[in-house]
């Protein structure tokens, strides 16, 4: 048994004995957040360049870009990202900003194409950035091409999920960056699943939008009319690094127990919602077949703003009833988030400003806010040259 199936294995043990004992593990103490933290200019400003600007952050699926020449351009934390598949079959990023005179080169969206031209002056770059062409080049002069590419920047490839960082100097490389925890996430086995939706929600503030992520307390009361009474408000949190699985008692898994581990499918090994520091949430489902909602929250341009991006997808080609039916799930928990977390997030964003209380509580039940708030501040605290000291792979 490999050590990810074998860590899988274990934490399905644990939620077992949490159901056989009616417990959940607890945090020592209540955890306070000062309320400014969602609200501050400066803050917010610090949060975007020393979190959403140095940090990897997965911009998009492998099955986003399966065939050379696809592409995906976007904007990450007000960043124009363009994401290549080259004839080689690697993965490249760059700046989507022409080096001419900074027009946007590539409209956002997915396509394929073997070269891409600048809309304001044809300026034309190849799959690899490079510039290979200039519009009237013996009217405009001599330049040195060879230095006027697209900007690269970091980029890697695991578990069927692309990471990119925001500025061309690297300052932690995605491994020392997961932990370990793409080797998890591997169990999905995303890089040969098919997108069936895709749709954008407007939020509240990152933090406030993304507490909701790492919550299952607040299922049975906000999510009363819903789904909130079929899943226990209890949470299970697993971490590696920043990187948290919160799942809750599952009382299914006892139909495991007296089976041989090593025929214990893994789909059933991989439930609850997976959360990728800083923005990414992904939660299993099953409606046309086996599904996954894989939702990118990015700040937006002030602090009391907030846009996520939901894409659900299947692990196979689905057929008409089944791209049907996960359509209708990608509408329903596009309805869930909207009408009911960011509703109820972005009213909170507005009475945060006005309250006499100077800090949220996160109560011993919610450890994943405990983990997630005291990254972002230990990120914040941390100089560049230390960041990849932070990161320590869990033992044991």
């Amino acid at each position: 048994m490999n050590d990810s199936r074998a860590q899988l294995v274990a934490m399905a043990r644990a939620n077992m004995a949490y159901v056989k004992s009616d417990t959940i593990p607890q945090e020592p103490d209540v955890y306070r957040v000062p309320v400014t933290n969602y609200y501050d200019r400066d803050r917010w400003a610090r949060e975007m360049e020393l979190v959403f600007r140095r940090l990897p952050l997965m911009l998009a699926m492998s099955t986003e870009l399966k065939q050379p020449g696809d592409y995906k351009a976007m904007h990450a934390a007000g960043v124009p990202v363009l994401i290549t598949r080259g004839h080689d079959g690697g993965v490249r990023a760059f700046l989507n900003i022409c080096s001419h005179r900074g027009a946007v080169v590539v409209e956002e969206g997915l396509g394929s194409a073997r070269r891409y031209a600048c809309p304001y002056h044809a300026w034309t770059y190849d799959q690899t950035g490079a510039l290979v062409g200039i519009l009237s080049q013996k009217d405009f002069g001599d330049v040195d091409t060879s230095c006027l590419g697209l900007v690269a920047l970091p980029v890697a490839e695991r578990a069927g999920l692309i990471w990119v960082q925001l500025t061309a100097e690297p300052t932690v490389d995605v491994d020392t960056f997961l932990c370990g925890y793409d080797e998890m996430l591997a169990h999905f086995e995303f890089a040969d699943w098919h997108v069936v939706s895709r749709r954008s929600i407007a939020g509240p503030n990152w933090k406030v939008a993304y507490d909701g992520y790492l919550d299952l307390y607040h299922l049975p009361i906000l999510h009363k009319n819903t789904f909130g009474t079929s899943i226990p408000n209890r949470a299970y949190y697993n971490s590696w690094g920043p990187h948290q699985r919160v799942s809750g008692p599952n009382p299914k898994l006892l139909e495991l127990e007296d089976q041989p581990e090593d025929t214990w499918p893994a789909d059933r090994l991989i439930g609850g919602v997976w959360t990728i520091f800083p923005h990414i949430s992904i939660a299993g489902f099953q409606a046309g077949g086996r599904g996954a909602l894989i939702s990118q929250l990015f700040p937006g341009d002030d602090p009391d703003s907030s846009v996520t991006v939901q894409t659900y997808v299947l692990d196979h080609e689905p057929d008409t009833e089944e791209r049907e039916a996960a359509e209708k799930q990608a509408d329903f928990l596009e309805y869930v988030v909207r009408e009911e977390d960011y509703a109820t997030g972005l009213r909170i964003q507005k009475a945060v400003k006005v309250t006499a209380r100077p800090d949220f509580l996160f109560g011993r039940n919610e450890g994943g806010g405990h983990r997630f708030h005291g990254w972002v501040d230990r990120i914040l605290a941390t100089p560049t040259a230390e960041l990849p000291s932070l990161f320590v792979r869990p033992t044991g």
